[in-house]
């Protein structure tokens, strides 16, 4: 029976995905909610609605009262926008209408050990997402906006900046985790680095006239090319993983860029974690999929680190699905 439900995982993930496209869990407050009420909120059918909702109330996802209404648990409010750790964006970016298309093509990534993406759609993956998929792009915008701004804060929670004057976020897309650290540091000064695009779109906290922004540089860049900044501790989360080349020369400009003495900390799922293997590993192979890249474990991160010639020292959880490695350019 196990693997008859796992066989069907994608009438899971699809449940899921038509819950957070229809707003169910935004349409459904404290109180409890009939299928009638709640189809005439989001503008569906109320028997195909009920359907939906029995399905996901087998996985915890919303509940059903002994009346028949229904009321929300810990997961369906997951799904709503204005949750602290809404996981709306993040449900709708993994179910996107791609994913589907690549999913069954896993065999021939394993064989090959490439990317099926090009194959599918004639270019890159990135390439195809911001010329071909403008709706798919905004989703992923807003997924990874949320996310890094959830993490930020652990990030924030997590770091000792003792003796740290200089940060500087490589690849730190809009600067969610330098705003956190700024915010809490009075004392600190940072400097953002990513590709002229993305640091166009920045945090507006970090933009001029911002409340961070005289502590703020924004800095156009390719940390696979260079890393043209000094500072007292660079941060490197979650770009080390879309393939082994991109890894090294980022590594490898990091430990070119920093002063003797200077802090590393680099941040990524780990597809050993036992708390959140099933996710990393779903992760691990859709980056297999779309871009030919791959998770890492704990011993594999830390190992590519050291070929780059970092320190490596502690690497301690920053929240159930990160880790951080603490490392010095010797």
């Amino acid at each position: 029976m196990e693997l008859r439900e796992i066989v069907f995982g994608a009438a899971r993930a699809g449940a899921v995905r038509a819950a957070a496209r229809l707003g169910v869990a935004d349409a459904l407050g404290e109180e409890p909610a009939t299928a009638e009420e709640l189809a005439a909120a989001v503008g569906a059918q109320a028997g195909p609605l009920r359907r939906l909702l029995r399905a996901l109330t087998t996985y915890g996802i919303f509940a059903e009262t002994g009346d028949g209404r229904y009321v929300h648990t810990e997961m369906s409010r997951l799904l709503r926008d204005d949750a602290a750790a809404s996981l709306r964006h993040i449900a709708l970016w993994c179910t996107e209408p791609w994913t589907w298309e690549v999913w069954p093509n896993l065999d021939q990534a394993v064989r090959t050990g490439q990317e099926v993406f090009t194959g599918l759609h004639g270019k890159g993956f990135f390439e195809w997402l911001h010329a071909d998929a403008p709706e798919s792009a905004e989703v992923f915008d807003k997924a990874m906006t949320r996310s890094s701004m959830q993490s930020a804060r652990d990030i924030a929670e997590h770091l000792d900046l003792t003796g740290v004057t200089s940060v500087a976020d490589i690849g730190g897309g809009q600067g969610h985790v330098l705003a956190a650290l700024l915010e809490k540091h009075p004392g600190l000064t940072g400097t953002l680095l990513d590709l002229p695009q993305v640091v166009e779109g920045a945090d507006p906290r970090l933009r001029r006239g911002g409340a961070l922004a005289d502590r703020a540089r924004l800095l156009p860049g390719d940390c696979r090319r260079k890393i043209p900044v000094d500072a007292d501790l660079y941060i490197i989360k979650n770009i080390l993983e879309w393939d082994d080349d991109s890894t090294r020369r980022t590594l490898d400009n990091v430990v070119a860029a920093g002063r003797s003495g200077a802090r590393v900390l680099v941040i990524e799922n780990l597809v050993d974690d036992s708390e959140s293997m099933r996710f990393t590993t779903a992760m691990d192979l859709l980056l297999l999929l779309n871009v030919g890249g791959h998770k890492h474990t704990a011993d594999g991160l830390a190992a590519r680190m050291t070929d780059a010639g970092l320190t490596v020292g502690d690497i301690r959880p920053v929240n159930p699905y990160l880790h951080g490695f603490h490392a010095t350019v010797p």
